[in-house]
């Protein structure tokens, strides 16, 4: 059983998570690899509404995805896109990032490659990656404007559609971890987190929520 206090303490990171930035037109699409097809959806949505002539998907296999995503986030990634009509044509795909870091400068690299001129990046991930995405890509890809966005969804919402509610509190847990950790270790640009957020960390850590922490 998941304590009231957990749930309570749970929304309150999800809430700082969002970054709460209007999805603009940008020069590309970058949807971040995971277990998550939303961010599929998504990026294809935005897509389809004119806000971006190309997507990038990136992601190759996890622990989390090898047995649902068998050939890779990626590839699942804009297969779903193509379903939802996107055009095959309007779709790149880096399957070989393991790592928001790699996510980031994996794709930067192939639109390079494939002379695709940005200078700007509508950003999808999933909701309670979004502040960690906008800070790395913040550090990784300086000199373009970053949109962070994903699916508009509560917090009840996003739970209740991947079915695991222990998993999803466990990332957001995790997402949390990496926003205090990651700028010392030069990963991301520092994102400050308001004290009654650090305490709802702590609490759910305390509550054995630990299960994507790093050591």
């Amino acid at each position: 059983m998941i304590s009231a206090r957990s749930w309570s303490d749970a929304r309150q990171v999800w809430d700082h998570h969002l970054m709460h930035h209007t999805p603009r037109p940008c020069s590309v699409i970058v949807g971040l690899g995971s277990h998550d097809l939303g961010v599929a959806d998504a990026a294809a949505g935005f897509h389809l509404r004119g806000l971006a002539p190309v997507i990038v998907f990136t992601g190759s296999t996890s622990p989390t995805t090898r047995e649902l995503m068998p050939r890779g986030e990626a590839v699942h990634y804009r297969e779903r896109a193509v379903e939802l009509g996107v055009p095959e044509s309007a779709v790149l795909v880096e399957a070989g990032a393991r790592n928001t870091g790699e996510n980031v400068r994996f794709s930067r690299a192939l639109l390079e490659e494939a002379g695709v001129d940005v200078s700007s990046v509508l950003l999808v991930s999933k909701p309670y990656e979004e502040r960690r995405a906008y800070a790395t890509a913040r550090k990784l890809w300086p000199g373009v404007e970053i949109v962070s966005a994903s699916s508009p969804m509560t917090f009840e919402e996003y739970v209740a559609s991947i079915g695991d509610d222990r998993m999803v509190i466990d990332m957001l847990v995790g997402a949390l971890q990496r926003l205090l950790v990651y700028p010392a270790r030069g990963f991301m640009t520092e994102q400050p987190v308001p004290e009654a957020v650090a305490g709802a960390y702590e609490r759910l850590v305390g509550a054995g929520f630990t299960s994507r922490l790093i050591r």
